[in-house]
């Protein structure tokens, strides 16, 4: 037995050494997100969006994924790099009011979607950030917005931009639900001048997609 429990330990601790990394990668990148993201889901988007911007010649550095699956108080908005494989920001974004009040949060845990004009619903899908301008909104900066599906192409008709928003929290307000305007993906001011710097420091159009 003496020389037995030497060696049981040594194969326990190789053991925990060898299964730490995975852990901590994991762990890190629920520290980074809200608890109620599916991980799986989003590193797969995140991958069938990397092959999506190197093929049009877009972003390669990171993209932004929204998942409107998730409750409306909890950080849904991500920022995907790419060269580290993970997320490394997370925010507050509204979505649309649909028929309900401006500014309320009825639809908080079930989005739903058109793209059709004066809907003042969201749309999914893949949307290329064009053209940067100013806004009456928040940090008074918008990016146009341009929908690459037949689920998101009246865009521009819309009027739907990416801008940021006064109401919109730094942090999350879950119960409650992020306030809900008329489609736009609107961020907090801060994280609006974080993003907004990001963008412009890249060169290239982005990816954001907008997923359910």
């Amino acid at each position: 037995m003496k020389v037995l429990k030497p060696i049981f330990m040594f194969f326990l601790l190789l053991l925990i050494s060898c299964g730490s990394p995975e852990g901590d990668e994991s762990q890190e990148i629920w520290e980074k997100a809200s608890p109620g993201l599916d991980v799986a889901k989003l590193e797969a988007k995140a991958h069938e969006a990397e092959e999506y911007c190197r093929t049009r010649n877009l972003n390669t550095d990171f993209c932004i994924i929204i998942d409107m699956s998730m409750h409306s108080g909890l950080k849904r908005f991500f920022i995907w790099d790419f060269n580290q494989s993970k997320i490394t920001d997370s925010f507050l974004v509204s979505h649309g009011a649909c028929d309900n009040s401006w500014s309320s949060d009825v639809s908080k845990e079930q989005v739903k979607f058109s793209n059709v004009e004066n809907s003042h619903y969201s749309s999914v899908g893949k949307y290329i950030l064009g053209e940067r301008g100013p806004s009456q909104w928040g940090i008074r900066v918008k990016y146009l917005m341009h929908g690459q599906e037949p689920s998101n192409n009246n865009a521009t008709r819309r009027s739907i931009v990416f801008h940021s928003w006064e109401q919109v929290s730094d942090e999350e307000v879950y119960p409650a639900g992020t306030p809900e305007g008329w489609g736009c993906p609107a961020i907090a001011n801060d994280a609006m001048r974080y993003v907004d710097q990001k963008l412009q420091q890249v060169g290239k159009r982005t990816l954001m997609w907008i997923v359910q």
